[in-house]
């Protein structure tokens, strides 16, 4: 158990994830998108000639679409909530600090990178708690510049306007933790003791360019080791299942092979049913519920498959908040 002593300096828990619009609306699209596209880490291009690209053509052709997609998916609780991400997001948060409600010494507060909560409010809210030390978990297992150095870009931003600072600790990726990769196969196996299991199995990870990754980017090698170790702890053999990217962007290679192009190409190799897990992602968002179980669904069935399945994300399955604990564990003071 842990103990409630104030023996201990409080510590602050700041889970982030990537973000949401604020609703469906083409507007809101417009302002999230902004924000997203327009942090340097996320598309390294030239800043001007990336400026006029974005303010010129993409913000006026891709929030309108962008809106029609989200309206596919959005839920009926109401903003914020109406967003699949921020939903399960805040029921993930309610679960951590279920387990951390023995220690007093210990606030948990979520942030988004893009969009609300942002995370200057959620430092906010730790700063006025008191806390002394600060551990920042971004909800990306496998780590890339795209997403995981651009949670600490903000968070060192917002600490440098302090006076005092609280002892850091930045947990940068857990794309091999054993509870992570258990927490992944369980959910997979429970999925085919309900619905049957596949012929084949797709790992689809989000995609970056594959420039990033030829400058350095760790992001495509961490995706193959879970994919590995997840497969190895279902006793698959490797023609039983793929490595795949999806959601690319922009004409520039991206990471190979693509998730839609592969699930287009399957039928024809004879295989009429698949199963997708998208490991990547610690909540159902866009990407999931609409780019995967509803775009690439029609493409595979569309050119022959028979069988899709898509695996939803860990969300807030109680081996995902054990796992998630279980990471925080070892950074913990004390």
């Amino acid at each position: 158990m842990l103990s409630s002593s104030h023996n201990h300096a409080r510590t602050g828990i700041l889970l982030v994830n990537l973000g949401s619009p604020d609703a469906p609306t083409t507007p809101a699209l417009r302002r999230y998108l902004a924000e997203f596209l327009g942090d340097p880490r996320v598309v390294e291009a030239p800043r001007w000639l990336w400026w006029f690209a974005m303010h010129g053509v993409i913000l006026r052709i891709r929030p309108p679409r962008s809106a029609k997609s989200y309206s596919r998916i959005w839920m009926d609780d109401g903003a914020p909530m109406g967003s699949p991400l921020i939903s399960i997001s805040y029921r993930q948060i309610k679960a951590l600090r279920a387990r951390f409600a023995a220690d007093d010494n210990v606030v948990v507060e979520l942030a988004m990178r893009y969009g609300n909560p942002s995370i200057a409010s959620a430092l906010a809210k730790l700063q006025q708690a008191g806390i002394e030390q600060l551990i920042v978990l971004p909800l990306y297992p496998q780590y890339s510049a795209t997403t995981t150095a651009t949670v600490f870009d903000e968070v060192s931003r917002l600490l440098q306007q302090l006076r005092v600072i609280p002892g850091l600790c930045f947990i940068r990726d857990y794309y091999r933790h054993e509870a992570y990769i258990n927490a992944v196969a369980n959910s997979i196996e429970q999925h085919w003791r309900e619905h049957g299991r596949a012929q084949k199995l797709l790992f689809s990870f989000h995609g970056i360019p594959q420039r990033y990754v030829d400058a350095g980017d760790p992001y495509a090698e961490q995706c193959q080791h879970t994919a590995e170790r997840i497969a190895a702890r279902l006793q698959l053999q490797r023609e039983e299942w793929m490595l795949v990217f999806q959601s690319r962007f922009g004409r520039e290679p991206w990471l190979q092979p693509y998730c839609d192009k592969t699930l287009e190409a399957l039928p024809q190799q004879g295989v009429k049913s698949v199963d997708v897990v998208s490991p990547g992602f610690a909540a159902d968002c866009l990407e999931t519920l609409e780019e995967i179980d509803m775009e690439n669904r029609e493409v595979f069935l569309r050119a022959g498959g028979e069988q899709f399945h898509y695996i939803p994300a860990l969300n807030n399955r109680s081996e995902h908040i054990d796992a998630l604990f279980d990471i925080l564990q070892p950074h913990l003071p004390g």
